[in-house]
Order: C-alpha cells, then sequence, then structure tokens
C-alpha cells in the first residue's frame, strides 16, 4: 500500500489546470506590485484580478483535497478561501490600499514557491534532504524502515516498514513534504513589508528554522504512525466515514489528515506570532485578514501595545481601511 505524506499547501502541479492558474495568480500578483509604485489606480484593477482567480485556484483545488485526498482541514480552507479572495479583490477594487501589502506577499510567495515545482533539481535537491533528515530521525528513535527510492517520483524519498507477519506498508515524500509551502507564505509575509533588512532577516530565519524542524518531526510521526498501524483501534468510525477499502490507510487519515494538518494550524499561528515580536509591521497583514473575515476593523497595534509608528510599516499614515 502507498501514501504520500502532504504538507498545509498543495503539491503543485497538480494537473494541467492547477498548474498554469498558479502562475497566472502569481504572474497577476506580481504585476500588481509592479503596478503600485506608479500607477495605483491600474494596480487596483489589476489586484482585483489577480485576487479573483487566486480564489479560482483554490475552488479548483477544493474537489482534489476534500475528495480524493480526503482532507477536511484542507478542503475546509480551500472552500473558504474562495469567497475571500474574491472578497479581498473587491476591497482593493474599491479603495482599501492596505491590501496593496498583502498582495505583495501572495507574489512573493509565488516566487519563492513555484521555482521548486518547475525546477527539477531543486525540487529533488529539497525533497531527498529532508528525505534524509527524516530518515535519521527515525533511525535515532530505534526504527529501520527500508530507506529507498520512491516508484513514483524517482527521488530517494522512500520508507517501506514490514511488520511481523510481512505486511509492507510503504510511505514516500513529495515536494509538499518539504515544508516550503510554509516557508513561503511567512517569507512572502516578511518580504512584502517595509521594515529595517536586519529585522526581516532574523524573523525569517526565526520561521524557516521552526517550520524546518517541527515539519521533519511531522514527517518522522506519520511515517512511523502508518508503518507500525498505530492507530488502528478508529478502523471502523473511520473506513465509514472516509469510504477507505484498505483498513491499513486509517492510521495514516489520523497521523496526517487529522492530527497533523490540525497542530499544523496551531503551528503556523505559534510561528507568526514569534515573528509579529520581530517585525510588528506585520499587524497591518492580520489585521487586514481579520477585517475579510469578520468585517469588523481592528487596531492590533494598540491592543498589543505596539508603536504605532513601527506597526504600520509602510503605511504609518493610513488606517486599516485605506483613509487617512
Amino acid at each position: 500500500m502507498t501514501a504520500a505524506l502532504p504538507e498545509i499547501l498543495p503539491d503543485v502541479p497538480l494537473t494541467a489546470l492547477p498548474d498554469v492558474l498558479a502562475w497566472l495568480v502569481v504572474a497577476a500578483f506580481v504585476a500588481t506590485a509592479v503596478l503600485e509604485r506608479f500607477d495605483r489606480r491600474t494596480a487596483r484593477t489589476v489586484g482585483a484580478g489577480a485576487w479573483v482567480l487566486f480564489g479560482a485556484f483554490w475552488g479548483v483545488l477544493f474537489p482534489r483535497f476534500a475528495f480524493e485526498m480526503k482532507s477536511f482541514v484542507e478542503g475546509a480552507l480551500s472552500l473558504a478561501a474562495v469567497p475571500l479572495c474574491v472578497y479581498a479583490g473587491y476591497q482593493l477594487y474599491a479603495g482599501r490600499d492596505s491590501l496593496f501589502v498583502l498582495s505583495r506577499a501572495v507574489a512573493a510567495m509565488g516566487v519563492i514557491y513555484l521555482p521548486f515545482t518547475g525546477v527539477g533539481f531543486l525540487r529533488e535537491w529539497l525533497v531527498e534532504t529532508v528525505s534524509y533528515q527524516t530518515n535519521a530521525v527515525i533511525e535515532l528513535l530505534g526504527y529501520n524502515p527500508a530507506f529507498t527510492t520512491a516508484k513514483k517520483n524517482g527521488y530517494h524519498s522512500a520508507f517501506v516498514f514490514t511488520d511481523d507477519v510481512g505486511h509492507t506498508y510503504y510511505t514516500y515524500l513529495v515536494l509538499a513534504c518539504t515544508g516550503i509551502g510554509s516557508m513561503s507564505i511567512f517569507g512572502g509575509l516578511i518580504a512584502a513589508v517595509k521594515a529595517p533588512l536586519r529585522r526581516k532577516l532574523r524573523a525569517f530565519v526565526i520561521a524557516v528554522s521552526i517550520i524546518w524542524v517541527l515539519n521533519v518531526v511531522r514527517n518522522v510521526f506519520i511515517a512511523l504512525a502508518f508503518g507500525n498501524q498505530w492507530f488502528q483501534f478508529f478502523v471502523g468510525p473511520i473506513t465509514n466515514l472516509v469510504g477507505y477499502s484498505d483498513p491499513g490507510m486509517v492510521s495514516f487519515f489520523i497521523a496526517d489528515r487529522v492530527l497533523s494538518q490540525l497542530l499544523a494550524v496551531v503551528a503556523l499561528v505559534g510561528i507568526l506570532w514569534l515573528v509579529v515580536r520581530d517585525l510588528p509591521e506585520l499587524l497591518t497583514v492580520i489585521e487586514d485578514v481579520a477585517y475579510l473575515v469578520t468585517g469588523k476593523e481592528y487596531d492590533l497595534s494598540r491592543t498589543i501595545g505596539s508603536d504605532d509608528s513601527t506597526a504600520q510599516g509602510d503605511d504609518a499614515t493610513v488606517r486599516a481601511d485605506g483613509g487617512r
């Protein structure tokens, strides 16, 4: 039996349509960032279109997350992202210029992430580096699965566990298992705000270091949980819920689709809190996201006691709604 160890973000490319949409989305957001410097009116129009495209991208991914991967967390998040992206586009077009910061962040995320999907040697290097580190931790814990080449992608990234009666449990790492998606998120956010380079570099190192370590830990946990069938006492409820024909997949489902993905969300929030302590300029982005979700304005810099002059970054004299 086989199972890929997935990540928080999709392993693009998935099919031709998401692949094309991903590149179009990034190109549109990059164009928005460039136009913002010269013609904000045109930039609002292009940015609004970029956000609508971004919503379409998540809408196309929803069926794969929800029905093929059977991921309730990723499925729910991708479905929720569709109206939020469209609403962000509307707000930007209507004049909420603080959303240019979030738009720049998405552009930077794509510039960081997409090369690893399109350049073979970068993807192979990253997947195999994380795979070797995952295997090293597994061996330190006293387990000795066969560590070999994955049949599907050809990378040295597969783990084969064999139980006492000869059953084998096979998992392999793909690009999404490397944490590059989460690192791209923070890299994009940090790149988008205006702050001293020293603080931005420190925030980036903090975020990437924590994500890298936690991602290896998660890969180890999923491989061991599936390879040793740790959660098989949930076979009845899970097979009825998600329709697995192979009961051996239950341990993988609980380890990855439930525990790891829920904890990943918690971890990202915790990392964001740590990064904001060094880079309070990110509060502008958080305020915009909070507004898009709740429809209410927030002044988080005042709430947490930050200096307004640093918390607002390049929009120090601009309210969250774009007003002076």
